[in-house]
């Protein structure tokens, strides 16, 4: 399986083998930054949604939504006090 929807890529062959090569090279802590960086580029996506969304959310009603995305209602309710099916996600 080479991660792709049932294999159609628009990565050719000897791109994808790069890739898979500098992966291979790289340090763990270069991995893990990779890894995190997209974690964070993934948020930032999700962020921008949300905006687009919720043109007058205040910064807060954002990052809970986004937190709404990954947790389930008991914690969100417990840690932060929002309750996502009453405010949504």
């Amino acid at each position: 399986m080479d991660g792709t929807a049932a294999g159609i890529s628009d990565t050719s062959r000897e791109a994808e083998e790069l890739m898979f090569a500098l992966w291979r090279r790289a340090s763990p802590a270069q991995r893990l930054r990779k890894v995190f960086g997209i974690g964070k580029m993934v948020n930032e996506l999700a962020r921008g949604e949300l905006r687009r969304r919720y043109p007058d959310a205040t910064p807060r009603e954002i990052e809970m939504r986004l937190a709404a995305r990954n947790l389930d209602r008991g914690t969100m309710m417990r840690v932060f006090g929002w309750d996502p099916d009453l405010e949504g996600r």
